[in-house]
Formats: structure tokens, sequence, C-alpha cells
């Protein structure tokens, strides 16, 4: 397999540190209201229509680039001020994560959003059209009406984020407004119209009237006579950007008047070719279409991607003659071009020197490594079709990032390496795969990138010093595919090659001791799970550390010290009370097993709650992680037991015995399954209820409250439509209504709501 390393421009070295991930530019950038500029014609007839509307809480403003949208969202921003969030997006919030994180720091910079929202929603399963609810009881909470605006959602197009933005949009309390800038029409404005709840500001409404053109024209140094602007404004249809356009080439000595398209036509591109790229010096076009790769541009990095000095002059220089050049921040160091600006820009970069393509974008990649700003260089060492280059970047970024909730960031890089074939080149990435997949529970994917793993090489050394061979032993030890003394032999191995630093340490540990437990070594599990629970703490891994108090306090209760368990689900539940840990895959067997002491203490509220969490969660419990899944389900089984709950205990019996087909092998708890099915077979029947929901029905809960219709929800969850109605029915019976509406009442009631 050949690569393309001989992209990377010469002098720039492989670097082998850990770059750090971060934003790749500051927030600011995006949550900023765009500060008004010289030359800006103050839209007063739309922004009195804006300030008339009362009753509608959602605006649409939508039409092709240059119409001015985010001039009149900014003016009307400015007179709203302070009660203003605003949100520029960009393809990078087409992962959900970051899209709903960016919107609740719009509406923080308003007021304080509660910091346990903050990380709820930044959970590895917070981000989501599900987590929208919470976003809005923090606008309620809020001390008055606020508005949030989201400018150029043109950029979101994950279904996933769009998800987010629809059902935002439906949900916005009366009195909150919600205003979208895009060049489409946005997706529910039907369902917001039929009840007058939107007010639409289209192409036609944003056109230039004779007197705005003129005032336009005069800020822009240039003065016609009334009859002049009335026939300019007929040719340009009033298109704004085409007004200003004519402006410039009246000023440079062209025609004022010859502008033959209006903001669509498909000779604008030729128009601007000739009036801003022939009359401009060869080193002026260079520097404009070279630089026309990056989305956003300061000085050094032109230095750097146009091979010249100076650049940040060129910059200013740009900004003081036109609009076409955009500052992003009050310093004057980040700007952008106009969108349409660049798009010419970029098909004259492909016109003229199409074969540079690869070695700027690699220049720009280095520029960006070497800032730490791995994310910015991992898009342009991809431009740059450097997949070896990408795929070492990936490897230093992909773990942070991932556990900070972006897991879509990370799976897109993913995808992108396994189109180049070349996931399996690299192991360590391929076992990140892996148990992204497995912590989601997506079994079957965990599967294939495990496969992959075994197959790739392994011979690189990670970032924090780790070996590929102990990553490898790592995922083996947790999948546990061959039975329960390899899975300690292989978090031996693991321990062995993972550097001091490394975030898996605790985790093998953890692993190693649990082994020991299964195969009935109480006292070594116990010393390994100890050491395991320092390890975690002192490696800041929160919401790992309850699991190991967990599995500790199982020891205690097989010793009979219900004192040592009682202290260890005294400390457990300190951790994971504020609910900031309940879509991680790790509570799970947290809150299955505080039930069985709440069961203990005869506090049956208390654990009817604590297993309604853990409820919620059965969908990630699978034969990917097989042996903290098990432990969950029979917790859950035996205090469904207990609870007189026999429903509940067949339904995680059944996912037990699912397990064990791919898994036979887990010690100890092969046999306490067996005892959990005798059991069971003892109890009779009743009405089935909420417990008994499977885990594919629990899959379905959290997108019942949305607007999703079953066909939508079923494409998210990659089903049939009539599956999707067949689960749905199913959840109707067990729960006791005949509608789905009713059926969100009584998951509000049960606490089945993901962000109850």
């Amino acid at each position: 397999m050949t690569t393309t390393a001989s992209t990377r421009p010469p002098g720039v070295a492989r670097r082998t540190r850990r770059a750090r991930a971060q934003p790749r530019f500051d927030v600011d950038s995006k949550l900023q209201v765009p500060p008004p500029r010289p030359g800006i014609v103050v839209r007063a007839a739309l922004l009195d229509r804006l300030a008339a509307a009362d009753g509608p809480n959602v605006v649409s403003v939508a039409a092709p680039p240059g119409y001015g949208k985010t001039t009149l969202l900014a003016q009307w921003a400015q007179h709203r001020q302070p009660r203003v969030g605003w949100l520029t997006a960009d393809h990078h919030d087409n992962d959900p994560a970051v899209f709903i994180a960016y919107l609740a720091a719009a509406l923080d910079r308003i007021e304080p959003v509660e910091r346990s929202v903050v990380r709820t929603l930044g959970s590895p399963r917070g981000a989501g059209v599900a987590r929208v609810p919470i976003l809005v009881d923090a606008l309620r909470s809020m001390s008055g009406p606020v508005i949030l605006v989201v400018d150029q959602a043109e950029e979101i197009t994950s279904p996933e984020s769009l998800d987010i933005l629809t059902e935002l949009a439906l949900s916005v309390p009366a009195g909150w407004q919600l205003a979208v800038a895009s060049r489409h029409s946005f997706a529910p404005a039907a369902r917001l119209r039929a009840h007058g709840r939107l007010l639409e500001i289209g192409a036609e409404d944003l056109a230039m009237d004779a007197a705005e053109a003129d005032q336009l024209l005069r800020r822009a140094e240039l003065e016609l006579p009334g009859e002049d602007v009335a026939d300019l404004v007929e040719r340009t249809e009033g298109w704004p950007t085409g007004l200003y356009l004519a402006a410039l080439a009246a000023r440079s000595g062209g025609d004022s008047t010859g502008i033959p398209f209006g903001g669509d036509d498909r000779f604008v591109g030729d128009y601007l070719r000739e009036e801003f790229l022939d009359g401009a010096s060869r080193s002026e076009v260079t520097f404009l279409t070279r630089t026309s790769i990056l989305d956003r541009m300061c000085g050094p990095l032109c230095d750097v991607v146009v091979g010249r000095r100076r650049s940040s002059d060129m910059l200013e220089n740009l900004e003081g003659r036109n609009l076409l050049v955009v500052p992003l921040d009050r310093r004057r160091e980040w700007y952008r071009y106009h969108h349409l600006f660049r798009e010419l820009l970029q098909a004259e970069l492909r016109r003229r020197e199409p074969e540079t393509l690869p070695s700027l974008h690699a220049r720009a990649a280095a520029w960006y490594e070497a800032s730490s700003m791995p994310e910015a260089a991992i898009e342009h060492a991809q431009a740059a079709g450097d997949a070896e280059w990408v795929a070492r970047l990936v490897l230093e970024v992909m773990q942070p990032i991932w556990a900070s909730g972006r897991v879509d960031t990370v799976l897109r890089w993913m995808g992108w390496l396994e189109e180049k074939t070349w996931v399996e080149h690299y192991a360590a990435i391929a076992t990140h795969g892996s148990l992204i997949h497995a912590l989601l529970g997506q079994a079957g994917a965990a599967e294939r990138w495990a496969a992959a793993a075994e197959e790739g090489s392994r011979a690189e050394m990670l970032p924090d010093g780790s070996t590929v061979a102990a990553t490898l032993a790592y995922l083996r030890a947790l999948r546990c595919c061959d039975g329960v003394e390899q899975m300690r032999t292989d978090a031996v191995t693991a321990l062995a090659g993972l550097s001091p630093s490394s975030p898996y340490r605790a985790t093998m540990l953890q692993t190693e001791g649990v082994a020991s437990v299964l195969e009935g070594d109480l006292d070594r599990g116990e010393q390994s799970l100890a050491h395991a629970t320092d390890v975690a703490i002192a490696a800041g891994a929160a919401p790992f550390v309850p699991v190991v108090l967990a599995q500790r306090g199982m020891v205690a209760i097989q010793r009979n010290d219900w004192s040592a368990a009682d202290a260890l689900a005294e400390q457990a539940y300190a951790l994971v009370r504020g609910g900031e840990f309940d879509d991680y895959w790790t509570s799970a067997l947290v809150y299955a097993w505080l039930a069985h002491m709440a069961v203990h203490r005869g506090d049956i509220a208390e654990a009817r709650r604590h297993l309604t969490r853990a409820a919620r969660l059965r969908p990630l419990l699978t034969y990917a992680l097989p042996v903290a899944s098990v432990q969950a389900l029979l917790e859950m089984g035996r205090s469904y037991l207990a609870l007189a709950d026999p429903h509940g205990a067949r339904a995680a019996l059944k996912q037990i015995e699912a397990i064990l087909r791919q898994r036979p092998a887990l010690g100890t708890l092969t046999t306490d399954a067996a005892g959990l099915r005798d059991q069971v077979d003892t109890v009779g029947t009743g009405s089935a209820g909420a417990s008994s929901l499977t885990a594919a029905e629990l899959r379905l809960l959290p997108l019942l409250p949305t607007h999703l219709s079953l066909r939508e929800i079923g494409e998210r969850l990659y089903v049939s439509r009539h599956t999707v109605k067949s689960q749905a029915i199913a959840v109707y019976r067990k729960l006791g209504v005949s509608s789905r509406s009713d059926a969100i009442k009584r998951m509000r009631e049960l606490g089945l709501m993901a962000h109850d």
C-alpha cells in the first residue's frame, strides 16, 4: 500500500509528543455576536418587524448567500442585549455532543447554567435529541426570556444534530425566541406555521429597496443619481452583496450598473473573477486563492500556507479595502472570507493550480499541529490525503475526545480511515473503536473493530508510552472471549505494557481483581480492587470509581460483611447522586447493586428508584463487555425477585442468557445465572409491567417524547418502521396505556424519562 507522506512540507518533522485535545479556535469566534462594521446599512424595517413579533417564538431567516442574514440578526441581537445567546454553526456541530454543548454555552453567557446540567449534556450518551428537554429546562430556570440565535445553520447536516435543532424549535418556552439563519428553509416550518409560532424572513424580505441601496452605495463611497440607483436595484433584484460589488466595481473604474444577475445567478462567479482577480497583482491572487483552503485565517498560518511573510498586513489591508474579508475577533487576529468570495477563490485555485492543493493542506496541517490544534490538523491532513498522518494525529487525541462525550467526532475520523483501509494498520485505533462501540451497546460493531485490531500492526508505540501489545491485551481482557483465567492473564499482560500515566491502568487492576473473584479467590480479588480504587481516584476517573466500589461491595456481601458493604454503598452513592453519570455504561452495575443494598435495608422505594436508573441502561449491557454486564443484570434480577416482580427478573435473565451464549466461560457468574433461573422458574406469573421491557424496547423509550415519527425513529435506530411500530405497541401494553402521549406521561410517572 502506498502512502502520501510526501505531501508533508519539507522541514516538518513527524511529531511524537502528545497533542492537546482543545477547541480549534477561541470559543468567542462561535459564541459572540458579530460586531457592527463600518458601511453596514441598518435594516430598520426588518428590525421593526422582528421587534413587533410577540406571538411567534421561532424566527427563520432563509436566503441564498449574500442577502445579509447574519447582518440582520446581529443588528437585532445588538438591540436586544444582554439577553441574547449566539452560536455560529460550523461542521463540527454535526457531532451532537458538540452542538448541544455549544447551545448550553451560549445560554451560559446570558446567565449561569447549572454545572450539573452542562456535565449531563456532555456525557457520552448525553448528546442527542432526547437531551433537549434538559436544555429547555435550563431555559425555563433562567430569570427572564432570552433570544437564542443559531447562524449558518446550513452547516448542520447530520440527522442527530438536525433533530436537536428541530426539537429545540418545537419546545421553546412561550416568551423565549429561537432564531435560525440558513441558506435553506427550516425543517419544522410547516408545523410551527400552523400554530402561529413562526416568523419567516426570506430573500424577498432581505432584498434592499432603493432607499437602502442608496445608503449602502453612499457608505461604500459611491453616489449615483436616483434613477441609476433604481436601475441598479432592478438589475440586482435588491441583492445586498450584488449592490456592494457594484459599488466596489465603480470605485475601481468598472461599470457600476453592469451586473446582469441576482443573488442566485450562475454568472456571479464570472463577475467576481473579473472585478476582484483580473485586476489584482499576481502576489495578491496567489495569496487569495491559496488561503481559500482555510475556513479561518491568521497571519502566521497564512505565512506558512502561502509561503510568504507579513500576511497579517495583507489581511488587514484586504479588510480595509472591502467587506469580503471578515474579522472574527476584536484584536484583528483571525479572519474569514465572505462565503461567496471564498467559493469563488476555491474554484479559481482549482482552475489555476490544482496540483498544489495537497501540499497547501499539508502546510496548514503542520502549522495546526505545531500550534497544538490537532483537530484542525486532522482536517487538513485528511484533505491532503495523508492517511498515515491522520492516523497518528487521531491516535494522539481520540481517547480524551471520545471520553469527553464527542463520540461522533471520533467515529467520523475512524470512518475516514476505514475508507482509506488504514484502520487495520493501527491496532490501537481499532482497539479504541471496539471499546467505543462496546460502551454504546453496539456489540456487532465492537466485534468487527476488535477483529481489525487483532489483524493490525503491533510495532508502534502509543503517544503515552504504552505498547500496542498491551492495548490489545487490555481489549481482550474486557471482552473475556476465552474464559476468566485468560481474562486475568490478559489484564496482567496489559498492566506490564501500559505506561504509568495510562488511563487504562485502573481498569486492568479492576479486571484482574474481578477475575480472581470469579475464580473464587475473594482475598486476592479484594486486594486488586482496593488498589484499582486508589489508582482510579488518583487518575480522576470519576465515573469508574463507583463501579470498583460496587464490585468491592459485592465481595463484602459474599463474605456476609454487610457493614463493609453499607460503607462502600454510601461512598458509591455519594459519587453518582448528582445524576451526571446516569447515562454512562458503568452506572448500570452501580445502580443495580445500590438497589440490592436498598432491598437489604428494606427501603423499597429507594430500591425501585435505583432499579429504574439501572433499567434505562440495559440496552448497553451486551456480550461486548460481558462480565460487568452480567454482574449488573444478576443484581437487577435478584432485586426484582425480592420486590415480587418476576417479569423484571425474567427480562434480566433473558438478557443474561443471550450474553452467555456468546461468552459462556464467565466463572462463577455462569453458576449464579443458573441459580437465578432456578429461582425465576419457581415464581408464578402475573401482568407484565415496565420492568419487563426488553433492551430493544428500552432503546426506543428516549425517542418517544421527541418530534420524531415512528419511521424517523426507525431510521435513527437502524430498524424498519414495522419493527418500531411493533416495539411501540409492546411498550404501550407493558406500560398499561394505549397511545404515545399516554406512554410519555406514564414514563414520566415511573421515572423512565432520560432527563428525570
